[in-house]
């Protein structure tokens, strides 16, 4: 990401005990370190929470999927079963046409 080489990191701490001072550059040191940990973990944090996120949305989108095809499945098995209806009426309607149809 940043690309900060050894003399970019001497040249800030050469300015910062000159600026700070010697006395107290360990201490902005450990304040600054501290800053950086705690910057780390809240974005380790986001990143967690974003794919938690993604996660549940894919998961919602799985589950609209499968309704959706458990409702096609239903509407098949109902339509096979109005096909199957309607071939047993057009048997029986044959076998009655048949039987007034022939001679007594």
């Amino acid at each position: 990401m940043f690309e900060v080489g050894f003399s970019e990191l001497v040249m800030v701490g050469l300015v910062a005990l000159i600026v700070i001072g010697p006395k107290r550059l360990p201490t902005a040191a450990r304040i600054a370190g501290l800053w950086i940990g705690k910057l780390q973990s809240t974005i380790a944090n986001v990143k967690i929470e974003i794919k938690q996120q993604l996660h549940a949305e894919e998961m919602r989108q799985i589950m609209q999927q499968q309704s959706i095809v458990e409702d096609v499945q239903q509407l098949v098995a109902e339509t096979q079963q109005v096909v199957n209806d309607i071939k047993t009426s057009s048997e029986g309607l044959s076998k009655d046409l048949n039987n007034h149809d022939k001679p007594a």
